[in-house]
């Protein structure tokens, strides 16, 4: 399934809805007892931050599909520069996953699924971490996409600032700082030559 079929598929954004399902399905994440029979496979070694590397909260992956103008651009201007690299445990996916199930249906959920594995890095991290920043410390990037006020405040900010290198800021915020050009230049020596992809809605 490709993303311009997704998008069609999705109903009308609805923030409101993504955070109550969102918050209700992390505070119902209790381990299963096959979860507890299961090996946990070993975490993601934390590597050294880049500022290419960008993680995306369950919310914001879910607002984007769902037609949010703010995650849309955010997540439009990372896909249309391939050297930019987005990072996701498992667990960060799942959640995103379950939103889509509950405010939409479980094709579209599945579908979105198979089209975010393509894209995505994978990382593991120890189980009860917070998804999101969890993936950030152990994948090494220095950004980190939320509506989480609680993430996204200053307070918070420099609370996580003296724990893992990396700056939260919402979709909007984001694609505002973001400068693809000097980027570019932690990157390849050549000079910036623009998007190198087409956006995802064809």
């Amino acid at each position: 399934m490709n993303w311009p079929g997704l998008f069609d598929r999705a109903p009308t954004a609805d923030r409101a809805a993504i955070d109550t399902a969102l918050s209700s399905h992390r505070d119902d994440g209790e381990p299963t007892a096959k979860d507890e029979a299961t090996d946990s496979p070993t975490p993601t070694e934390p590597r050294e931050p880049q500022p290419t590397r960008v993680v995306v909260d369950a919310d914001v992956l879910v607002a984007d599909l769902l037609g949010d103008s703010d995650a849309r651009t955010a997540l439009d201007v990372l896909w249309q520069h391939s050297w930019t690299t987005l990072v996701a445990s498992d667990d960060l996916l799942a959640d995103a996953e379950a939103v889509i199930e509950a405010v939409a249906d479980s094709g579209l959920a599945a579908d979105w699924r198979a089209a975010i594995e393509t894209w995505r890095e994978p990382v593991v991290h120890p189980p009860g971490d917070h998804p999101a920043l969890a993936s950030a410390y152990r994948g090494g990037a220095m950004h980190l996409l939320s509506f989480d006020e609680t993430l996204t405040d200053s307070q918070a900010g420099a609370a996580l600032n003296q724990r893992v290198s990396v700056s939260v800021r919402s979709p909007a915020a984001f694609a505002h700082l973001f400068d693809p050009e000097s980027l570019y230049e932690t990157v390849d020596n050549d000079p910036y030559g623009g998007p190198d992809r087409e956006p995802r809605g064809g």
